[in-house]
Order: structure tokens, then sequence, then C-alpha cells
């Protein structure tokens, strides 16, 4: 294993400006083949299969359970 080489592109990546780093991340991980945690999150909120907890009664308020 080469740690120095390692060591060095750790150094480079984290020079890097946030704007920069993001571009890093997006063209280091583009072609995963899961879905990403924004996209899940947009699934859920925007694909429907969720909505029908919107008709569900409130059965829980602030004054349930004991404090932590």
């Amino acid at each position: 294993m080469n740690t120095q080489l390692v060591d060095t592109l750790v150094q480079i990546i984290r020079s890097l400006s946030a704007t920069e780093q993001a571009l890093l991340e997006k063209q280091l991980f583009s072609d995963v083949s899961h879905p990403s945690t924004l996209e899940l999150m947009h699934l859920a909120e925007k694909g429907g299969a969720l909505d029908f907890l919107y008709d569900e009664p409130d059965i829980y308020t602030t004054e349930d359970g004991e404090p932590v």
C-alpha cells in the first residue's frame, strides 16, 4: 500500500475550496449504482407511496411519554 501517495492526495483534497471538493466528490461518485440519500428523500417526498400517512390520525402529542 502506498501510504505516502494517500497522504499526499488527502493534503491536496483538503487544500481545495469547498466548491472544488464538491465537484470532485460528484465526479468520484457519479456512477454509483444506487440512489443518493437526496434522491431517496425526493422519491419519498414526491413519489406518493407514503401519502396515506397524511390521513393517519395524530395519536401522539408533546405531552406523551417522559422527557429525555
